[in-house]
């Protein structure tokens, strides 16, 4: 027979009330990882929508809108590329824009995947995932987990 004193009581009471609340720190962890990735695209289709960028989603889970496909010389992802582009983060702030002629392999994975999509004298407009970005740790003014978008023309490859 088991007999409980007021304080093995106050103890019984204190681990439920401990596991209830890491219960729902549990669920309410799971259940905002499971919504970021979701709310990331839910930015990106937004974005596009208010861009008026008729977008193709591709395998990877980056948008994307062919402008102007450009000729037949498609750079390959050990190509170096010249490109003028234009970067906004989804609340439509610039984080870069310019000039550069840089290896395609060398650049964040995104551009990997959209510049081969277009020809010399194409231009590309892109919405990266996180994931095909700066991923969790971001660089400079992009913070971590950010979705990116680029307006890209391609000018030249070597």
């Amino acid at each position: 027979m088991t007999i409980f004193t007021q304080n093995s009581l106050k103890k019984v009471k204190f681990s439920s009330i401990l596991a209830v609340s890491a219960l729902f720190f549990a669920i309410f962890t799971i259940s905002a990882c499971s919504k970021s990735g979701a709310s990331e695209q839910e930015q990106m289709v937004s974005f596009a929508k208010s861009h008026n960028i008729n977008y193709t989603t591709d395998a990877s889970g980056l948008l994307y809108e062919i402008i102007t496909p450009g000729n037949n010389t498609h750079p390959s992802i050990s190509n170096t590329v010249t490109v003028t582009y234009t970067g906004l983060l989804m609340n439509g702030s610039q984080f870069d824009a310019g000039s550069i002629s840089y290896p395609l392999n060398q650049l964040i994975a995104g551009w990997g995947i959209a510049v081969p999509k277009i020809g010399v004298g194409g231009e590309i407009k892109v919405l990266i995932p996180s994931s095909l970005g700066y991923g969790s740790s971001g660089a400079g003014s992009i913070p971590g987990n950010a979705p990116l978008y680029f307006d890209i023309k391609l000018t030249g490859v070597k």
